[in-house]
């Protein structure tokens, strides 16, 4: 039961982006940004970032959401979003992705941890600076993002399927705040 009165039976942000618009709206155009603009990452990437550091932070709507949408655009038959959240470093991606995943662990628990070895390491394999920039920025504000869902207590479906639906949803229509109805 979330701890505000929101627009019963929306789960997560998308119920919050429709009670409080005002914020809501500069909250998907910064998702809409980061997570579908014009980035060296493919939105795949990106979402499986937004993913991983939703897992970390145990917000069980977002790291649901994301990864849905992340299998969506890998079109991801083999479980390869999965291995990656559970354990990246064994999963079949790429070594620059994987290197990515450690920054974003890392802004996810601490970012004073990421050192310049990180950032070097991930361009050994091939990273560039906006890799790195969106890596870092993706991770920040989906911290910020799992904490303002899960603090309000907002709806998380069971449903595997209420994901499936919304991650073809946010890969194929990206990021638009949802109409009151």
């Amino acid at each position: 039961m979330p701890h505000i009165p929101l627009p019963e039976g929306i789960p997560g942000i998308r119920s919050l982006a429709l009670q409080y618009p005002e914020s809501g709206k500069y909250l998907y155009e910064l998702v809409q940004i980061l997570l579908r603009h014009e980035s060296p990452l493919s939105e795949a990437e990106r979402e499986l970032i937004a993913a991983y550091v939703s897992y970390l932070n145990e917000c069980e709507f977002c790291c649901k959401s994301h990864a849905a949408a992340s299998r969506y655009l890998f079109a991801d038959a083999s479980g390869t979003v999965d291995l990656a959240l559970h354990d990246y470093r064994s999963a079949p991606i790429s070594d620059k992705l994987k290197s990515l995943l450690s920054i974003a662990g890392k802004v996810q628990a601490d970012a004073r941890t990421v050192t310049e070895e990180d950032v070097a390491l991930a361009r050994s394999f091939g990273a560039v600076d906006r890799d790195i920039h969106d890596t870092v920025l993706i991770a920040a504000t989906f911290c910020m993002f799992n904490r303002y869902v899960d603090g309000l207590a907002t709806l998380t479906p069971e449903d595997s399927q209420v994901y499936a639906e919304m991650g073809e949803r946010m890969a194929t229509k990206g990021y638009v705040v949802p109409e009151q109805k």
